[in-house]
């Protein structure tokens, strides 16, 4: 499958996640879980009748692996940020990354709220609704405006800060520059599906993600958690890190 065709399958998966939450009246829990709501179940159904019939191996947060042994792996979280969504918070987004023998290979990241879309191919760059994107300069902590997953335990030196609730988009900011970083504050909280479509749109924009614990982010098994840290440049990568180590 080539490049352009591998954008088009994600694209196209997107917009069938986007579809099927048109009209959608219940936004909450689903009955059989006290953590998906229905519009995971929803969305997750409605990127898996594209997937499938690409024959392509899919990993979900909700539905788990399918079709293993193929040779490409699309990463998907039909509904990134779903308390953002349950709770009417203009934050969230369908994130999706297709893996191959040698990492990510093309990724969207579709803001479904406001109908904007990123997308990057490995070696191809990165775009928001069709044009090239670019993170800020920004070396200093004490100057830079970070995104965070959850709250760190001191304040950790920050010009200013935002908890916005979705992984791939908040790393898609820094990758355009609307953040000058973004840091996870949790204990190894977000599986693959919630971050992989940022970090190839972010590596392919110029920006930087790590691990905070100095692990390989680029895993597909369900029950992998990892802790992302990203930055417009290589010396606030270094003082978020620093900053970051700890706790």
């Amino acid at each position: 499958m080539g490049d352009d065709e591998l954008l088009d399958l994600l694209h196209r998966t997107a917009t069938a996640v986007r579809e099927s939450l048109v009209g959608l009246g219940d936004w909450g829990l689903e009955g059989a879980s006290s953590h998906q709501y229905h519009h995971d179940v929803v969305s997750d159904a409605a990127a898996l009748s594209v997937l499938d019939d690409a024959g392509v191996g899919v990993l979900s947060e909700e539905s788990g692996v399918r079709r293993p042994a193929a040779p490409i792996t699309v990463v998907v979280d039909p509904v990134d940020g779903s308390t953002n969504a349950s709770r009417g918070v203009p934050w969230w987004n369908t994130s999706l990354c297709a893996v191959d023998a040698d990492g990510p290979r093309a990724a969207v990241v579709a803001d479904q709220v406001h109908g904007v879309r990123f997308e990057a191919v490995r070696g191809g760059g990165a775009r928001r609704d069709g044009v090239t994107i670019r993170p800020t300069g920004c070396d200093a902590l004490r100057e830079a405006f970070i995104g965070l997953s959850g709250f760190p335990p001191r304040y950790l030196g920050w010009s200013q800060y935002r908890t916005l609730g979705a992984a791939a988009l908040d790393l898609c900011a820094v990758a355009c520059g609307v953040l000058d970083g973004y840091m996870d504050c949790s204990r190894r909280g977000h599986g693959p599906w919630d971050y992989l479509g940022g970090l190839l749109v972010c590596r392919e924009a110029g920006a930087l993600v790590a691990d905070a614990d100095g692990d390989e982010l680029v895993t597909i098994g369900h029950a992998d958690r990892r802790t992302p840290v990203a930055a417009a440049t290589p010396a606030l990568l270094d003082a978020l890190l620093t900053a970051r180590r700890g706790f």
